[in-house]
């Protein structure tokens, strides 16, 4: 699947050639030209050239065209402004080497940040089938490299916004249901899809069915009344802060629907107005504007 490159250096006294099989070696004798021009745009040969290891998520080229074809103003890599490009290119590497085999759902950091320059998160899902990013398929798992990895993928993943984190996994489809109801005179989906940043308290299914068996009368969200709902998903963000669970201290912290309590005394918790206790499930799913924590109830003003 893959081959050695040989570099040639001089000096003196004889010309000595060095067999070299980088990633970016690999990305080369694979034929996998578009993500080797995108790479060299971006000025990152010499990084996925170096000792890593590294775990790349290799575009293939019918990728990088799907990609170039999903925006009117780009025709080539060129138009691509560079510091886009490199975001996206650093979404795809991992720090360390990770096989097929070591693959589960979770979420891994990328070397691509977001703000406060914390890594990206990149959704790993094996179930079902393995997806990457919700929706990129492995097409060749465990090229081997000197440096690490590759992995070839047959779609080019943009780095994602907090909706996106929502909308990728399962766990929260009625989350992303509540965010999107006809009924909302807030637009949530165009909120949160703005700069931020963003820290969102992302209630489960779970979460959510709980709520609904909470009232006879809720058989689902449509039940829920639309001002009731609003104020609800309001009390579940922080505008204007990205913040990790290190970050997260004992006391109150305004969201754009009240006072929340963060307490740290039995775990990561959170109290409301109304004396729930909630807990604090998964921490740190980080995307390009906002950082993303899932809890077990719904938060109630």
């Amino acid at each position: 699947m893959f081959f050695t490159t040989l570099l040639s250096s001089c000096n003196d006294d004889n010309d000595v050639m060095i067999e070299t099989n980088t990633i970016v070696d690999v990305a080369i004798n694979n034929n996998l030209t578009s993500l080797v021009a995108a790479v060299t745009r971006a000025d990152l040969a010499t990084t996925l050239s170096g000792s890593g290891p590294f775990t790349v998520f290799a575009p293939t080229n019918a990728a990088f065209q799907n990609l170039l074809d999903s925006n009117s103003s780009w025709s080539s890599l060129d138009d691509i402004p560079v510091e886009t490009l490199r975001s996206v290119l650093l979404f795809h590497v991992l720090s360390g080497s990770v096989k097929s085999t070591d693959l589960s759902d979770t979420y891994v950091p990328t070397l691509s940040t977001g703000p406060n320059d914390e890594s990206l998160s990149l959704q790993v899902q094996v179930t079902d089938g393995i997806a990457f990013n919700g929706d990129a398929a492995p097409v060749v798992v465990d090229v081997e490299a000197s440096n690490g990895t590759v992995h070839v993928i047959d779609k080019v993943m943009l780095p994602p916004n907090v909706v996106a984190l929502a909308l990728n996994n399962e766990v929260f489809t009625s989350l992303v249901a509540a965010l999107t109801d006809i009924r909302h005179t807030t637009d949530f989906i165009a909120t949160l899809s703005g700069n931020g940043p963003f820290t969102i308290f992302a209630p489960t299914n779970d979460a959510f069915q709980a709520l609904l068996d909470s009232n006879s009368d809720w058989n689902s969200l449509a039940d829920v009344p639309i001002t009731t709902l609003e104020a609800v998903l309001l009390y579940h963000v922080v505008n204007g802060a990205n913040v990790q669970s290190d970050q997260l201290t004992n006391g109150d912290v305004d969201t754009l629907g009240g006072t929340i309590t963060i307490d740290l005394t039995s775990g990561a918790q959170i109290k409301t107005t109304s004396e729930q206790t909630v807990n604090i499930i998964l921490v740190d799913v980080q995307g390009s504007n906002g950082v993303v924590h899932a809890i077990d109830t719904v938060l109630i003003p």
